[in-house]
């Protein structure tokens, strides 16, 4: 036995100067979660394919709303996925919580990619559909909330900002790897074959690469029981009621952040089904507002660390208040590539800064010893009320008026709602906390 016990190599355990092992560690987070978020999100770019596979009907309008009944069934899953995985990463560690939801999304993507339609095995197709995006909600409800503070424990209290903007530039990556495959996908493909089995050769392109994330996860190094080392000034909050006003306000912010995510990434379908516009287009604009949030969600977490997140909270969010109605209404009266593709682009750019800031001051606002499963119940409530509902709602919005604008008064709401929130979240940047604590002690 004695023999047996050396041979065991002690777990990984990131300390402060690990600054090297700090970026691979990221970069392995990271990874992991694109994989994921595309096996997820990938859906929703064919939500018309997929209704006529899965929820045939004579109404078009009836199988699109099945169809996307279903994306929204994966949001039901997700709190107790936050609450299961998310609890876990805080009291066995990051890593295994991360590892877990990985498995779980791997299972549940072959499964979606690999059931025969509703018309060769009848009313099990829809069955077996529903229980992987259920399955897949429970995995992802697990995974946002220990990823997010893996990335900010792996990362020095300096950079912490643009460490955490890596978690939401990845779910715009995963969505632009969707968006790319749909595009391609449509330029190479009939639409005969792309409405038969296009669309399950995007979703097995995630699987394969399912390996290669587990392997990568599966040799992540630990957070949990890093040190803490702090800038000078900063700490997370500890007393509860000033724990609860965090959580509550990023509840609606991220509600907000939610709404306008889904609602952006509804604008393949929208194109198609409410513009009228080309297949190529449809999913090209997709892909150019993805690729912009990628850029911006970085230079949102990079500007964080140097002029606080208050700062990037406000005054972006402002703007992209102020922008929604005129690119909607230019959208909606050309229909031109221009407006499609420059104006949703603008948009986008301007509108993802805010969140990548309070991602990283709402994992610092946290403690430790909750920060995973705090984070991830407040996401998957958000996510689940308001995301598995966004896209049925615009789309219902629109076919009850009629007007094309349905989504920008649905963004107009919740930009206006996360604005307020954001207002009233607390200033966590160590540069901001150090400056004003250097200014008292002059006095």
């Amino acid at each position: 036995m004695g023999k047996q016990s050396t041979r065991l190599k002690p777990e990984p355990v990131l300390v402060p100067a690990d600054e090297s092992l700090a970026r691979r560690a990221v970069l392995g987070a990271t990874i992991g979660n694109i994989l994921e978020f595309y096996d997820f999100g990938t859906y929703s770019f064919f939500a018309i394919q997929i209704g006529q596979a899965f929820f045939p009907a004579s109404d078009p309008f009836a199988s699109l709303m099945l169809s996307l009944a279903t994306f929204g069934a994966g949001f039901v899953t997700r709190p107790i996925g936050a609450i299961v995985l998310g609890s876990y990463s805080d009291r066995a560690g990051r890593r295994p919580a991360m590892t877990a939801s990985f498995v779980l999304m791997s299972a549940a993507i072959l499964v979606l990619a690999l059931t025969p339609s509703y018309g060769t095995i009848g009313a099990a197709a829809p069955l077996l559909v529903i229980v992987a995006r259920l399955v897949q909600g429970f995995a992802l409800g697990g995974e946002v909330g220990p990823t997010t503070a893996y990335l900010l424990e792996a990362a020095p209290a300096e950079g912490r900002g643009l460490a955490v903007s890596f978690q939401p530039a990845s779910q715009q990556i995963a969505a632009t790897a969707g968006a790319l495959v749909g595009e391609i996908l449509s330029l190479t493909m009939t639409s005969e074959a792309l409405n038969a089995y296009g669309w399950r050769i995007a979703l097995l392109l995630g699987a394969v690469t399912l390996p290669f994330g587990f392997w990568l996860r599966s040799g992540l190094p630990e957070t949990l029981h890093r040190p803490q080392t702090p800038a000078p000034g900063v700490h997370p909050v500890r007393r509860l009621p000033a724990t609860r006003r965090i959580m509550s306000l990023g509840f609606v912010v991220l509600a907000s952040c939610t709404i306008i995510t889904y609602v952006t990434g509804y604008m393949t379908t929208y194109a198609l089904n409410t513009l009228q516009v080309s297949a190529p287009l449809a999913f090209g604009t997709t892909l150019v507002s993805n690729t912009v949030g990628i850029a911006a969600a970085l230079l949102g977490g990079w500007l964080a660390d140097r002029a606080g997140r208050r700062h990037i909270m406000i005054w972006p969010q402002i703007a992209a208040l102020l922008m929604t109605y005129p690119v909607f209404l230019w959208i909606s009266e050309s229909r031109s590539a221009v407006a499609l593709l420059g104006g949703l682009g603008a948009l986008t750019l301007i509108g993802t800064i805010p969140y990548s800031a309070f991602y990283v001051s709402m994992a610092e606002g946290l403690p430790k010893n909750i920060r995973g499963g705090a984070f991830a119940i407040i996401y998957a409530f958000a996510i689940a009320i308001f995301g598995g509902t966004a896209q049925p709602v615009v789309t219902w919005l629109i076919y009850l008026t009629g007007s094309a604008l349905a989504p920008a008064w649905y963004m107009l709401i919740a930009s206006a709602a996360g604005l307020l929130a954001m207002l009233m979240m607390p200033e966590t940047a160590p540069l901001k906390i150090n400056s004003a604590v250097n200014k008292q002690s002059t006095l």
